[in-house]
């Protein structure tokens, strides 16, 4: 579609920036917090970019009303942050620990302060190291009632101040590298356990909306999903068949179980054949059903483009992790698909494709199928930035980046699409989880690298200033 003028961005509309609690809190033991598997995990030998690891991450803990200052200068109207499920629950249940409840209302309070609509993450990733001690975590049903105590605690406590949440952040990439590619906490390979821990979260996210019902009257609920569309390589039939398969395997059998409280035909057929099907006992479809979104949080940094791949072919492996262009192997599925660079795109040092169309093809296949308003809860480059003299951090590459994304977001709402908000990663720099803190996103620059945590000051970077405009001119001035 050519359309003679862009629809613009309503009044109202997020303009937002996100974050998730290890990448940016640090505090890893303060004020009664207990352990996490990322805690745990990050200090096994081997396991991230040169031993890096979120003890003290960039301080956001202790430095939170500063960050906000800088939030509101910037002009947020909309900052999507997660909460630590172990600095609320030490051991994963129980009496709430009262001083990390505090915390996240403090910094739900400077939020609102600043004129910021805040968007709480329910869970990304830091469950609680004492429940995988005690039965393997997501491996087993007694997740969905620890996982539902634990957010209707937050849905009591933040009911009146909290419109937007997000249920669970993108357990497709999470449990694919937990369970397949053995590179996040559990860190095992076994695709019967990684079907078997995300049918157990399905049930938990379905459990936790139809709660969310119950306590946040007005509220708006729904996962985050990390979309990657599938392109097929050619017009081949093979390939064709191959980009329906990696579209139903790693897209729609997330969403469409989100959305529709069902798994899509082909991809669970094909499991019942493999032995690999998750357990679906009685109920566990109306647990579905009863708990479907009010919107989706879409993830999106890059398309994958596929490939036929024969029943012997390319099995999964692990993606770049350190920056190093064009180290990422093709990996697949034997007998449903293998992924191909695609000549039509320029990569990133971390090999991601960088597609702007890709963004507006997804938002629009999302809303297609189903018919939701969704919410960019990520969008982001990750880069080397280098600190110059006077503190200048010249990151152009990110602010091209980012405007075409934008512009993106405004075709698809000129195709239909209902967007409620963008939130691009990150605010400040982070830890990129196994990628170190090397691999930079955010608008202000944070002095510190794997080994030294140095002064942690926080430096604004020219797409600070350039998002400052495009936020008080409503999108105007991209």
């Amino acid at each position: 579609m050519h359309h003679a003028r862009l629809t613009s961005f309503p009044q109202g509309f997020l303009w937002g920036a996100a974050s998730a609690a290890y990448q940016v809190e640090g505090a890893h033991d303060a004020d009664g917090k207990g352990p996490s598997v990322w805690d745990v995990f990050t200090h096994l030998p081997g396991k991230t970019f040169q031993g890096s690891n979120g003890d003290v991450a960039v301080d956001h803990y202790h430095r939170m009303s500063d960050d906000v200052a800088l939030m509101k200068e910037m002009g947020l109207t909309a900052y999507r942050f997660s909460v630590s499920w172990p600095r609320i629950f030490p051991s994963g249940r129980g009496a709430v620990n009262e001083a990390g409840m505090a915390f996240y209302e403090r910094l739900i309070d400077a939020l609102i302060a600043a004129g910021i609509e805040p968007v709480l993450t329910l869970y990304h990733w830091d469950l609680p190291q004492a429940l995988q001690d005690e039965y393997g975590g997501w491996e087993d049903r007694r997740i969905i009632a620890d996982f539902e105590h634990y957010c209707v605690a937050l849905f009591k406590r933040f009911a009146g101040k909290v419109k937007y949440w997000v249920s669970l952040n993108e357990q497709n990439y999470n449990t694919t590298n937990a369970y397949q590619l053995g590179t996040h906490p559990p860190a095992v390979q076994d695709r019967k356990r990684f079907f078997a821990a995300n049918h157990h979260a399905f049930l938990a996210n379905a459990t936790v909306i139809a709660a969310f019902r119950q306590h946040v009257p007005g509220g708006l609920i729904g996962p985050s999903f990390a979309y990657s569309p599938a392109y097929p390589a050619s017009p081949a039939p093979a390939d064709m068949l191959a980009f329906e398969n990696a579209e139903e395997f790693t897209n729609w059998w997330w969403l469409d179980t989100y959305c529709f409280g069902r798994y899509p035909q082909a991809a669970l057929a094909w499991l019942q054949k493999t032995g690999e099907a998750p357990e679906i006992q009685p109920g566990d479809t109306t647990i579905l059903q009863a708990g479907l979104p009010d919107f989706v949080g879409v993830n999106y940094y890059y398309t994958t483009t596929f490939t036929d791949n024969p029943r012997d072919g390319a099995t999964m492996q692990r993606i770049n992790t350190t920056g190093q262009k064009g180290t990422t192997p093709s990996s697949g599925v034997p007998g449903l698909y293998r992924t191909t660079p695609n000549p039509h795109l320029p990569t990133s040092n971390w090999d991601w494709a960088i597609d702007p169309t890709g963004l507006r093809i997804a938002l629009r296949r999302l809303a297609s199928r189903y018919d939701l308003p969704l919410m960019v809860t990520e969008n982001g480059l990750g880069e080397f930035d280098k600190l110059e003299a006077g503190d200048q951090v010249h990151d152009d590459y990110r602010i091209d980046y980012l405007r075409a994304h934008l512009q993106a977001c405004q075709e698809a709402m000129s195709d239909g699409v209902q967007l409620l908000g963008y939130c691009p990663w990150s605010f400040t720099d982070i830890l990129s989880w196994l990628n170190g803190y090397q691999k930079r996103y955010g608008f202000v620059y944070v002095n510190r690298d794997e080994t030294d945590a140095k002064d942690l000051r926080r430096i604004r970077k020219d797409s600070f200033y350039w998002y400052q405009k495009v936020i008080a001119s409503n999108g105007q001035a991209m």
